[in-house]
């Protein structure tokens, strides 16, 4: 079967392999004094005899559905030339040699680079696309050592999120000897004189079992090069509290070590350091309390600048000095240097004696320089609506590097010269189709509780507004994440087909700051929800769709967005994708790293939260008799992120209660994780047998 798995599930024989496999009795889980039943808990083992036979039947079945329909190979070649582009990283220097990545267009993974200079030819240092036949080694992360002539690289398998680091030496292409396993979630630091790095992990494994073992007791350790991995130096654990994770990073002048620790994946750090010059010191605690959001930007000796939302919901920089003792209460005297804004200030780096500063506006970007003493320089000028990462770089640099792009235009790579702020094109990429046949505008629109939402909306230029245009919803709405413009070739493929692709700003993320994430977590979720549905009925109020022509389509925590809006109002969309969702919300924290999430969720272990997450959990919210969208969910077989039994589960209760004639599919893809990673071949894979549902489906 090519092209990975497919599921659609279909009652009759659901109820026969439960039969026969002795599944016909649900589950049943009393939360707080309420009686829960869970019929599909016996899809939580995939490798199970009636689930391996639930999957393989329905694989054939979904398969031959998407064949039938016959716009899927115009599509698919389609969707490949508008993919076929040139993607380039941003040049990253150490010591005398540049280092960057390249996709010629099509390359299933990305390639590594290095040169000795900008205008010399780059030589291949790691080619993942030689580790496999078919792309599924990912280069995870990579670091150079501070002279560059060491690397550091990370390497995941099938979308796996765990990692293997291994070393190579620059100059000869060559691997040492060095093995670094059982990493997730960490990049490395290397220390100055270049001998060794910091990373973090976990212990290894015991059931061996990826998508049921739970992670905890993350730990951080110094790794010298050429020793083996059993030697590493266990820098900081903490054996009492087995939900904390931790990060270092040695400063640029090599003489401090700053840990950031944190509990799953709330923005709120506790903050040490460490003098690497006298390790016999115990770490200086900056900040000790799960307060605020703390950054570590840079130092200069014993001050060090940190971006907080400390009594600045929407971001601060402010300067501590770790030579001067904390008051009696362990505070310490904080110096601001830039305050907050009306704007959400979201990131900060110290490049050539300058603070660049990257601030959203209504969730575009916006970017200014400013002198060490806070004092504004300028801003740059950016191309319109979009997004500017990078900005990179040392203390001494007199350049740094930057992308910007949008809804309509894959990044471009510039090059900015730091004493004058001059910005020229470094690289852009070749295209298939012409930007400026299409555009994008912002709107603005009022949530059920009379909140205000942006809203970005694209399509071809000239569209006629006559409520009849099929319409592409995505959203996320959660973490701290912010929506900001970006491309993908499955939308402008979308437009191309005379669709309406539109990403609301929801609240959860993180476009206006703490308040703003914290107005859509725990007991507040369903802002998130209520914010999506008010997006598309603007949508429809403005003439842009109909109900039965609307689309809603998410990934991961926007796979519970969609999960959601679809059971509790299914009369409002003619279809909807939710990917990789998290769509038992009374079980997510018992599977890998599912725990870390109940710091936006909540967890069914408290009875007050468990309330709010039963009223919303999409797999619990399946109602029988209701007729829902024509639904294509996704997910793959390896994701040990958002475990597939989330998707198996949902899709096995849809289609038991759906009423209508509408398509139940779940497609599940083989060797490939939560998404990163994920080679071209089968993203774009993935792309047309979605496109090619939403045709089907919205009568494109």
């Amino acid at each position: 079967m090519s092209r990975g798995g497919w599921v659609v599930t279909t009652w009759v024989l659901l109820a026969m392999l439960c039969a026969c496999q002795g599944c016909s009795t649900a589950a049943v889980d009393y939360y707080h004094g309420t009686r829960v039943e869970d019929p599909y808990r016996w899809l939580e083992n995939p490798e199970s005899p009636a689930a391996r036979a639930w999957i393989d039947q329905q694989n054939r079945r979904t398969l031959a559905h998407l064949e039938s329909i016959e716009q899927r190979p115009a599509i698919h070649k389609r969707l490949t030339q508008l993919w076929n582009y040139e993607k380039f990283g941003l040049p990253h220097r150490e010591g005398n040699r540049y280092f960057f990545t390249r996709n010629d267009g099509l390359q299933n993974q990305a390639v590594l680079y290095t040169a000795d200079s900008l205008e010399a030819e780059p030589q291949t240092l790691l080619d993942p696309n030689k580790m496999t036949a078919d792309g599924t080694i990912a280069l995870s992360g990579w670091e150079p050592s501070r002279e560059g002539r060491l690397l550091a690289y990370g390497r995941s398998i099938s979308g796996s999120d765990w990692q293997e680091w291994r070393v190579r030496d620059v100059a000869t292409g060559r691997d040492l000897n060095d093995r670094i396993q059982w990493v997730k979630f960490s990049a490395v630091s290397w220390t100055k004189d270049s001998q060794g790095f910091f990373y973090s992990r976990y212990d290894e494994p015991r059931a061996r079992d990826p998508l049921r073992d739970v992670n905890y007791f993350h730990k951080l350790y110094y790794h010298r090069v050429g020793s083996p991995q059993t030697a590493d130096v266990l820098i900081f654990h903490d054996p009492q509290n087995k939900d904390l994770s931790f990060d270092g990073e040695v400063t640029e002048d090599g003489r401090y070590l700053v840990m950031a620790i944190r509990k799953g994946t709330d923005p709120r750090r506790r903050i040490q350091v460490k003098d690497l010059e006298k390790p016999q010191l115990p770490a200086i605690n900056l900040f000790d309390k799960l307060d605020a959001a703390y950054t570590f930007v840079g130092n200069d000796g014993p001050r060090f600048w940190l971006l907080t939302d400390l009594n600045a919901s929407r971001g601060r920089l402010i300067e501590v000095d770790c030579s001067v003792e904390p008051d009696l209460d362990g505070s310490r005297a904080l110096k601001e240097v830039l305050p907050e804004s009306p704007d959400t200030l979201t990131q900060v780096t110290v490049i050539g004696g300058k603070l660049v500063a990257l601030y959203l506006k209504d969730a575009r970007t916006s970017v200014k320089v400013f002198g060490l003493d806070g004092s504004l320089e300028r801003e740059l000028a950016l191309p319109g609506i979009g997004t500017a990462t990078g900005f990179q770089g040392k203390r001494d640099a007199t350049e740094t590097f930057y992308s910007f792009g949008g809804f309509v235009s894959p990044p471009a790579v510039f090059r900015l010269e730091l004493k004058t702020g001059e910005s020229t094109l470094f690289r852009q990429p070749r295209l298939a189709f012409n930007p400026l046949d299409y555009e994008t505008r912002q709107v603005f629109f009022a949530s059920k509780d009379g909140t205000r939402i942006p809203m970005f909306v694209s399509h071809r230029k000239g569209l006629m507004l006559d409520g009849n245009r099929p319409a592409l919803l995505y959203g996320y709405g959660g973490f701290n994440i912010s929506m900001t413009p970006s491309f993908s070739a499955t939308a402008l493929c979308w437009m191309e087909l005379g669709g309406v692709y539109a990403v609301p700003n929801l609240r959860g993320g993180g476009e206006y700051g703490k308040e703003w994430h914290e107005a859509g977590i725990k007991l507040l979720k369903q802002n998130v929800f209520d914010d999506f549905v008010a997006a598309a009925e603007w949508l429809i109020a403005n003439k842009y769709t109909k109900p039965k022509r609307l689309a809603i389509h998410g990934r991961s925590n926007g796979g519970l967005l969609v999960g959601a809006c679809m059971t509790q109002r299914p009369e409002l969309f003619g279809a909807a994708v939710p990917a990789v969702g998290v769509l038992d919300m009374l079980r997510y924290h018992k599977f890998t790293i599912g725990w870390a999430w109940a710091s936006d969720y909540g967890s069914a272990d408290n009875s007050e939260e468990f309330r709010a997450l039963h009223a919303y959990s999409p797999v619990h919210n399946v109602k029988k008799g209701t007729r829902y969208p024509a639904t294509l969910i996704t997910t793959a077989d390896t994701d040990d992120r958002v475990v597939p039994a989330h998707s198996f589960k949902f899709a096995a209760a849809l289609e038991a209660a759906h009423r209508g004639s509408a398509p139940i599919l779940i497609r599940i893809d083989t060797k490939a994780g939560h998404g990163a990673g994920k080679p071209t071949s089968k993203a774009i894979d993935e792309a047309a047998d979605i496109l090619t549902f939403l045709v089907k489906e919205l009568s494109v």
